[in-house]
């Protein structure tokens, strides 16, 4: 069949049953979810009117024509191995663009009426274009009617529609995920550049100010001046390691190593640390903590909280931060709750993400959005979950579940590890 001859097909020439049969398929193609399901359903609905045993798409690939889909249904479905699907004759529609129907004999080995296989294929056109074929196998007969041939090439026509719509709907995902994409690299970007030139311009700044010879710097100064260099040097590593960590968990590179942790001493050294590193927040640690053991990446695990204490002290500041361990039958609950502005509803959800930042007022807090990220990916290297809950005004809290026992070897973390 030429794609002028498929132009002189007419419903009109079917009889009942089979073109209820193909306004079923064109329904089930519109609402199909994907091209195999909808295939499937062109199987289920066309086979009770046209017979068939086996169905394989062909799509012409790069060099070589590939079997996109088969299903076999009927005869010979137990002896799939042993029998043709249709290659031949899928090669022969291509070469003339035209209608094949024809009759293969199998070997000397096949003594059943599997050996006697009638073939049916048709080329699928899209805009003019012939992208493949599909082929019917009927294995033992009857030969295909004039009203079945007539079938099947509505359906082939269906098929071509659904295959030019899939590839539509996959090139628009692609087209979105690259702008998607390019936005993401802008804004990381932007945002990447910022947050190095800002401490880089407070050390420049206030070091060459030191380093004038036309000013006598008392020694108050002087040592303000260099405590902000300290700080602003502490705050460079810090966004230059979650860079780097982020880089790595793209990469696949972070690697984990896991051990015994004693988590009442650990969260004790965690407290004592964000003590003396952040003045503006106070920290109560629940009293009588368990002594309870996990196998954890101490050094990791430290990085978790350290970040969520470095949140409270940038978004919560002036608050208190209480850290509660509740035991449960399998694993460790462990809250960070503050009494901060909190946040609102509609930014829980993606808190978590890579580079994603929740809008402040104030100008003077800075962030790449990797933080809350890189927490998210460590505890589920732990096998355990983090997540937030707040309320506007009422503060954040922040929940950690880590098993007590697992079988847990030295691994790399990589962004493949979760969603994102």
């Amino acid at each position: 069949m030429d794609r002028a001859d498929s132009e002189k097909i007419n419903p009109a020439t079917l009889r009942p049953e089979e073109l209820e049969a193909v306004y079923a398929i064109s329904r089930a193609v519109a609402l199909a979810e994907n091209i195999d399901s909808a295939l499937d359903e062109i199987i289920r609905l066309a086979r009770p009117v046209f017979i068939f045993d086996n169905m394989v798409l062909f799509l012409r690939g790069k060099e070589l024509l590939e079997p996109a889909y088969a299903r076999a249904i009927g005869r010979g479905r137990f002896k799939e191995a042993e029998l043709s699907w249709g290659e031949a004759t899928a090669y022969e529609v291509l070469q003339t663009g035209r209608l094949l129907s024809r009759i293969e004999e199998g070997g000397e080995e096949i003594t059943d009426r599997t050996r006697f296989r009638f073939l049916l294929g048709l080329p699928l056109y899209l805009e003019n274009h012939l992208e493949g074929a599909l082929v019917f196998i009927r294995f033992g007969g009857p030969p295909y009617t004039p009203d079945q041939v007539r079938l099947s090439e509505f359906i082939a026509g269906l098929v071509a529609q659904l295959i030019g719509h899939d590839r539509l709907v996959k090139h628009i995902a692609h087209l979105e995920a690259e702008r998607k994409l390019n936005q993401l690299q802008e804004d990381f970007i932007a945002t990447v550049s910022h947050e190095l030139l800002t401490p880089l311009g407070f050390i420049k700044g206030y070091a060459t100010t030191l380093l004038r010879e036309d000013i006598e710097w008392d020694d108050q100064t002087r040592r303000e001046f260099l405590t902000i260099i300290d700080e602003e040097s502490d705050r460079l590593r810090e966004l230059i390691e979650n860079l780097m960590d982020s880089s790595r968990l793209q990469a696949g590179t972070l690697k984990m190593s896991f051990q015994p942790l004693r988590l009442d001493a650990f969260l004790r050294d965690v407290v004592m640390r964000a003590l003396s590193l952040h003045d503006n927040i106070q920290i109560e640690l629940q009293n009588g903590l368990p002594e309870l053991r996990i196998m954890a990446d101490a050094s990791r695990l430290a990085q978790v909280f350290d970040n969520l204490l470095t949140n409270a002290s940038k978004y919560a500041p002036n608050s208190t931060v209480k850290i509660s361990v509740i035991e449960e039958q399998q694993s460790v609950h462990i809250t960070l709750s503050d009494n901060g502005p909190g946040i609102a509803a509609e930014h829980l959800p993606s808190l978590f993400k890579r580079f994603y930042r929740v809008p402040n007022p104030d100008k003077n807090v800075r962030g790449t959005g990797l933080g809350l990220f890189i927490c998210r990916q460590i505890v589920n290297a732990h096998n355990g979950e983090i997540w937030a809950e707040s309320k506007v005004g009422e503060g954040t809290t922040f929940h950690i579940r880590l098993p007590y026992n697992q079988q847990q070897a030295d691994q790399v973390l990589s962004l493949r590890e979760s969603n994102q």
